[in-house]
């Protein structure tokens, strides 16, 4: 890309704000970007060859959006942890493995994608995460969702398509959870919690394609429950 074409870029988002290249190809993080520190909120650089987020990330004090779905980034700078006004961050389709454990220190972050990587554990430490709503890890490599999910905030939470054998019963005491997507699993119906189904505020539970028929979820005890929430919900939406 012309040095011309990335100048144009830079003055217009000097002027709005937003800075948006999406498939040029770039290789790395725009070093240029640096000099607008001070005004840049949403930064968009999707669908890129970028390998390596730099530390100097975390200068862009007022980002409340950074989007880099479809790059080649394996790990994460600690010093992500300084975006303080951060509510997106979308980083699908990478190859990252694990998250730094300073992400949990991202107060305002409301979404948080990382469906499309190679994460092999669910992620710890993002219980101080007081205002997440979305936390999207779908297309993963996870085995298991361990009994620290209860101190999520989310109110969804998309596992589809991992290889999640174990669900912890403490999901049901996530304190806003209404949406549980656990879709091409491989979970039994015996490995699913009742308290889920009797116990929890989940309105939408999604198990479609795991090693189970979705209709024998109605013989688990507590179904009456969810199902009582999930027309109730269903009510208030249409």
């Amino acid at each position: 890309m012309g040095n011309s074409a990335l100048k144009s870029h830079l003055e217009t988002s000097q002027k709005t704000g937003v800075f948006q290249l999406k498939g040029k190809g770039l290789l790395e993080f725009p070093e240029e970007l640096q000099r607008l520190t001070a005004n840049l909120r949403t930064v968009d650089l999707s669908e890129n060859k970028i390998e390596v987020l730099p530390a100097n990330v975390g200068n862009f004090l007022q980002l409340k959006s950074l989007t880099l779905n479809s790059n080649r980034l394996s790990v994460l700078p600690a010093d992500i942890s300084k975006l303080k006004k951060l509510e997106v961050l979308s980083l699908s389709g990478n190859r990252i493995q694990q998250l730094p454990s300073t992400l949990g220190q991202l107060k305002a972050l409301r979404t948080l994608c990382l469906s499309g990587n190679q994460i092999t554990e669910f992620p710890s430490g993002l219980g101080s995460l007081r205002h997440l709503d979305l936390l999207d890890l779908s297309r993963n490599q996870i085995q298991s969702v361990p009994a620290e999910v209860s101190e999520l905030q989310a109110i969804e939470i998309n596992l589809n398509q991992n290889q999640i054998s174990v669900l912890s019963a403490e999901v049901s005491r996530c304190p806003r959870l209404k949406v549980l997507r656990v879709e091409e699993n491989c979970l039994e119906l015996s490995s699913i919690p009742t308290s889920i189904l009797s116990q929890s505020q989940v309105s939408l539970f999604s198990v479609e394609g795991n090693l189970f028929e979705v209709k024998k979820l109605q013989d688990v005890e507590g179904y009456d429950q969810y199902q009582e929430r999930f027309t109730a919900t269903k009510k208030k939406f249409s």
